[in-house]
């Protein structure tokens, strides 16, 4: 495993404190609600922010708030950031979308003709799963079945996180092996995503309580009821202000259980990218996620 130095990851988690800085104004100025989620959310309670050697920030919203912050977004921050999703690069084989800084280059290894992608933060869309136990669990499998081939069919090596040793290594060859069956019976990317939406979106006009991003590691590691989650409290991450689940503790304990206890070092995991460019945030420095100056103390953001 691949790990940072000490003075890049900080660089890094800086550059994501200014993003979620901007990302949370912005979403109070057009009262689109969103909190922070996994890792971040455990983060901010256990750390006070990053853990300590995490390199992302995770934000869920309501579809409602996903495709309004998308919209707006698009218009209005243009100057400064970009929208990468499957819509926007079909190399972006996720169902995620990531509020990319112009200037920089965050190129993950396992998709390394992904040369559209800056440093980032993680946006994460919760659609609505129906309340009918049978259901949501029918709806949650087929969706994610589909978004897991989707990834195989483009990428031959993806990162595991849930693995480790030989296990790992087995988890590799099979992953590879379905990767080169895709290409055999010819599965594309945009056969999936068609496969995907339909699930995703079967609820979509319905007033469900139950709602859940679809596509993680696991299939029901991010099914959540509204009603626990909102409405959102605020909380301090590293010094920026930003939203967490109404009762973010329940939710630590929902998804991690004891999330206290620090994994093992092995565990510690992080997305450490193929290829990795701050543009002109090299030598900037950072204040409670704004730009304050460059190491030769003088105005940085005269050239961004």
């Amino acid at each position: 495993m691949e790990y940072y130095d000490d003075e890049t990851l900080k660089k890094i988690q800086n550059i994501e404190l200014m993003i979620l800085s901007d990302f949370d104004t912005f979403c109070r100025e057009h009262k689109i609600d969103y909190f922070l989620c996994g890792g971040s959310a455990l983060g901010a309670v256990r750390h006070g922010g990053f853990i300590p050697w995490d390199d992302d920030i995770d934000v869920f919203l309501l579809r409602d708030d996903y495709d309004k912050f998308l919209n707006f977004a698009e218009k209005e921050m243009s100057d400064k950031y970009y929208i990468l999703d499957y819509d926007h690069n079909k190399d972006f084989v996720m169902m995620n979308a990531h509020l990319c800084l112009k200037g920089t280059k965050f190129i993950p290894n396992d998709i390394k003709t992904l040369e559209d992608s800056g440093i980032f933060l993680d946006l994460f869309c919760l659609d609505n799963i129906s309340d009918d136990p049978q259901k949501a669990k029918k709806q949650i499998k087929k969706a994610w079945t589909w978004n897991k081939l989707m990834i195989l069919s483009k990428v031959k090596k993806p990162v595991l996180i849930m693995y480790f040793g030989w296990k790992k290594k087995l988890m590799e060859v099979i992953l590879m092996i379905v990767h080169y069956m895709l290409l055999l019976v010819r599965i594309t990317p945009e056969h999936c995503y068609k496969k995907i939406n339909y699930y995703r979106n079967l609820y979509k006009n319905e007033d469900t309580d139950a709602v859940g991003f679809m596509f993680d590691s696991t299939p029901y590691m991010s099914v959540l009821k509204k009603s626990e989650m909102y409405p959102t409290e605020r909380m301090m991450f590293n010094g920026v202000e930003a939203n967490v689940p109404h009762d973010v503790k329940a939710y630590l304990k929902h998804t991690y259980g004891d999330y206290m206890k620090l994994p093992p070092k092995e565990k510690q995991h992080n997305h450490v990218p193929y290829r990795l460019d701050f543009g002109p945030y090299k030598d900037c420095l950072f204040k409670g996620g704004r730009v304050i100056r460059n190491e030769k103390d003088t105005d940085c953001t005269n050239n961004i």
